[in-house]
């Protein structure tokens, strides 16, 4: 899963905070930009359905 937003790779030793950006590069020093955020959920998780109709079924 790919996020729009991306962070700044080496912020932490180049920036006194985060830098967020669009690109596919930090727009003030010119390293790679990563992303931001871990996917919510993971795709290949076997026992995923199982939990999310448990979840369905408990919001009832």
């Amino acid at each position: 899963m790919k996020s729009d937003i991306r962070v700044c790779s080496a912020w932490d030793a180049e920036h006194d905070g985060p830098v967020y950006t669009l690109s596919d590069s930090c727009p003030e020093c010119g390293a790679d930009a990563v992303n931001s955020a871990p996917a919510p959920f993971d795709p290949t998780d076997p026992h995923g359905e199982y939990r999310r109709s448990l979840k369905r079924r408990n919001r009832t």
